[in-house]
């Protein structure tokens, strides 16, 4: 007796309450009796209260150059979309399962406040929501809006309280929009399981369609999905695709028994199948075409102060802005690399060849390709970090950039007035005469005497910058750069933009002319584009526009500077043109215009380059391997099919790039470099050659640089040393 008298006391006291709530709060019911408004009560302070409605949460789509999406990222997957890009039966599904008299009754339904408040007091808590579909939308928006622990506590805490404060919002939203507008806002910030946000993502991640193709049973599965979305999520295993189904079937008894559905279909799409699609989640650089480009992409925002002060809001605008942006990547141009690499490079081979190209005069990055492809895992040789790029943007350490680096002393040589056939007789080893012979720019000697470069195939005689340039003969640069200067040739370098791959100091020593800094593609690429440009060196740059969410455009403009006197970067690259023609690449040969460039092999063949230019693209080719590329060299080694008995810049390097160039120049015609200014840089002045009456063999080419041969070949008259790159 006593208990069945206190459960009459409860529910005459949950009546009570929902009276007294339901007198408190201004209601405008709508429906074929007309209005009926319940005056609100100052004293319980149950007013309309504006809800702060942040933008949601949208995805970042990625274009390149022609406007192809290449990639997506996303903090919570949502695709918002209109009202009218939703199915119908999708409409009358959510309806009818959440809030069946949605365009009946104002902010709250009150029959339905005052069931859910009579049973929650019956049983002594919160045990039925009674939630209208304005209020999960409010209840929604303060959960997306919160940023601490507490804030998202509060916004799910089940007290009277928070119901209160939802109902305050839930009345002004009322106020604010028409029913209509409030649905499409529910079905765009809804969470659905299976990391679908909105109705849209829901739509593609459970069935593979668009949200206006939804039939019935996807329509009954989404709207039971959203009452206890992580406990019917499908991804999450076998029972919770059960309770997904089951509550599926809920949903269609319900539209059957409000006669939105015969009992006849609800049996038919009872019978049906989950149907889940698991469609892959898009976006991420795992899933794009051009992953490294991607992470390049990726990593540029995140690190670059003018997207963001902070990382956090550098990660925030990326993954939360609903941004377009627009980059600088040419389809056609990375197909021509890929396709070169894929032709002399397999991507289980263990050497990886990476490649960037380059747009003279603009920095822009109009390619980044690697022969392995972008992953974890291991059993299929993939590379699970940006081998194209350096470490700020998702890269590694990179690889001694070799003899490419002889480009900077040659430069500096010209820069200082040296001409075309100025030069001086070396030897076939090189040793500084003093510690002092070589500074670096903290002006402290760092010569080593105790130590000798050699040139592996001979080369020594009399050269000149044209054909010590040509040979990449070692003791020509070694005493060149001991004559311009050690820290000159490294301002050189740094003026265009030179810098290690893993973020530390460029080292320092008289080995610096032979590329023993570790650098990546697109780094060199850039500064071999800036020759190319007669001079003009622009930072790498792979964004350039970004549409925010409400159609605000940013161009972002190349970042350019004279870096080098444009008729010194005419003579170099007249000089670098006769690589092809009377050097290391001799054996190789050009691309069908004018084009100049520059072999590159470090110390017993560890690492190979290639970086070349034309006035129109320029582009960087490393080749080693990632295990570690000192204890794993080049040396007796199968690349693409191949045996190579020692691997030079000029053996597959120098073909990816040559076979990249003809390929992705095919469209553009060609253009001349500026001819060199001969009265400033022909013949010699005062560092002429001696009189001889024979031409000496070596000014053809021979020397201590990067070999010319291919495959298995060893025996090249154009054979290279290489350098000790690992001096110092």
């Amino acid at each position: 007796m006593g208990s069945r008298m206190s459960s009459l006391a409860r529910l005459t006291a949950a009546a009570v309450a929902a009276g007294v709530v339901a007198a408190a709060i201004a209601i405008p019911a709508v429906g074929g009796t007309g209005a009926m408004f319940v005056s609100a009560s100052e004293d319980l302070g149950i007013q309309p209260e504006e809800l702060k409605e942040p933008p949601l949460a949208e995805k970042t789509t990625v274009l390149d150059a022609k406007g192809n999406q290449i990639a997506q990222f996303y903090e919570q997957y949502r695709e918002n979309v209109t009202l009218d890009k939703v199915a119908e039966i999708m409409k009358v599904a959510i309806i009818s399962i959440e809030d069946f008299r949605f365009y009946e009754h104002g902010a709250i339904d009150i029959e339905g406040t005052i069931r859910a408040l009579a049973k929650n007091m019956a049983s002594g808590g919160i045990s039925q929501g009674g939630s209208s579909i304005t209020q999960q939308y409010v209840k929604q928006v303060l959960l997306n809006s919160a940023t601490t622990d507490k804030e998202r506590n509060a916004a799910l805490a089940a007290s009277y309280a928070r119901k209160l404060r939802e109902l305050r919002y839930a009345l002004a939203v009322e106020e604010k929009y028409t029913k209509d507008q409030i649905l499409e806002k529910y079905l765009n910030i809804a969470y659905f399981g299976a990391g679908a946000h909105g109705i849209e993502a829901a739509a593609k991640r459970f069935f593979g369609v668009a949200a206006a193709d939804l039939d019935l049973v996807q329509a009954a599965t989404l709207a039971g999905a959203v009452q206890d979305p992580n406990m019917t999520d499908p991804d999450r295993g076998k029972d919770y695709r059960a309770r997904l189904l089951s509550r599926r079937n809920v949903v269609l008894d319900r539209m059957a028994e409000l006669g939105k559905i015969s009992k006849a279909e609800a049996d038919e799409a009872k019978a049906k199948p989950l149907g889940y699609k698991d469609t892959p989640l898009p976006g991420g650089c795992e899933a794009s075409q051009y992953p490294y480009f991607c992470m390049y992409v990726r990593n540029e925002v995140l690190s670059n102060p003018i997207f963001g002060k902070t990382k956090q809001a550098r990660t925030q605008f990326l993954n939360t802005g609903g941004l377009t942006i627009q980059t600088s990547l040419d389809p056609g141009m990375q197909k021509a690399a890929e396709q070169a690499i894929k032709k002399h490079v397999r991507a289980s081979d263990a050497p990886v060849a990476s490649e960037a190209l380059v747009q003279p005069g603009t920095g822009q990055i109009k390619a980044m390709a690697a022969s392995r492809k972008y992953g974890n895992k291991k059993r299929k040789n993939e590379m699970s970090y940006n081998v194209v790029a350096d470490a700020a943007h998702g890269g590694g350490i990179g690889f001694q950039a070799g003899s490419t680096f002889k480009t900077f002393t040659l430069l500096t040589a010209l820069k200082q007035g040296m001409k075309i056939n100025d030069g001086f007789s070396v030897g076939e080893g090189y040793t500084a005469p003093y510690y002092s012979s070589f500074k670096n720019c903290k002006g402290e000697n760092i010569g080593d005497p105790t130590h000798t470069v050699t040139n592996d195939e001979g080369g020594g005689g009399f050269k000149t910058l044209a054909t010590g340039t040509w040979g990449s003969v070692n003791t020509f640069f070694l005493q060149l750069e001991q004559k311009v200067g050690l820290c000159n040739v490294v301002k050189t370098a740094k003026s265009l933009g030179i810098k290690r791959s893993d973020g530390n100091k460029l080292q320092e020593y008289e080995t610096f002319t032979l590329g023993i800094n570790e650098m990546d593609p697109v780094t060199v690429a850039t500064a071999y584009a800036a020759i190319g440009a007669r001079g003009k060196y622009c930072e790498p740059m792979a964004i350039t526009k970004i549409t925010d969410r409400y159609g605000k455009v940013k161009n972002y403009p190349a970042k350019c500077k004279q870096a080098l006197d444009p008729e010194v970067a005419d003579a170099a690259a007249n000089i670098l043109s006769g690589v092809f023609t009377k050097g290391t690449m001799r054996a190789v040969g050009g691309i069908g215009r004018p084009a100049a460039g520059k072999t590159g092999t470090t110390d017993d063949q560890a690492t190979a380059w290639f970086a070349g230019f034309t006035p129109d693209l320029a582009g960087a080719v490393s080749i080693g391997d990632p295990r570690g590329a000192v204890t794993h060299k080049l040396n007796n080694i199968t690349i693409g099919g191949v045996y190579y008995s020692s691997v030079f810049g000029a053996s597959v390097p120098g073909p990816i790039w040559k076979d990249t160039m003809i390929a992705a120049l095919k469209d553009t015609p060609a253009t001349e470099f500026t001819p060199v200014d001969t009265a400033r840089f022909g013949g010699c002045g005062q560092s002429c050659a001696p009189v001889r009456s024979e031409p000496d063999p070596a000014d053809q080419g021979d020397g201590g640089g990067d070999r010319g041969d291919r495959g298995d070949v060893t025996n090249s008259p154009l054979d290279e040393a290489g350098g000790d790159a690992t001096f110092g």
